[in-house]
């Protein structure tokens, strides 16, 4: 049974994927902006309500959330 993911959870991990890419790159421009950015996103991901409900209680929940977010990057797709 797939889970359902809140959309501001999955629109806080693909932005996660994009920041951290954009940290990765060779010299990376605004680094202090980007690694403060990354921070409050992944706070955003942590200490989301979606982790305190069962289905957030389930140990993959959180890998699954990371390969949806990159699914839909490769997709090009917003929903969740």
């Amino acid at each position: 049974m797939p889970l359902h993911f809140p959309g501001d959870l999955v629109r806080a991990q693909r932005e996660w994927l994009a920041v951290y890419r954009q940290l990765a790159l060779p010299r990376p421009r605004h680094t202090i902006a980007l690694r403060r950015r990354l921070q409050d996103l992944s706070g955003q991901v942590l200490w989301h309500p979606f982790w305190s409900t069962p289905p957030g209680r389930i140990p993959a929940a959180r890998v699954e959330l990371r390969r949806l977010a990159h699914r839909q990057e490769r997709r090009g797709t917003r929903a969740a």
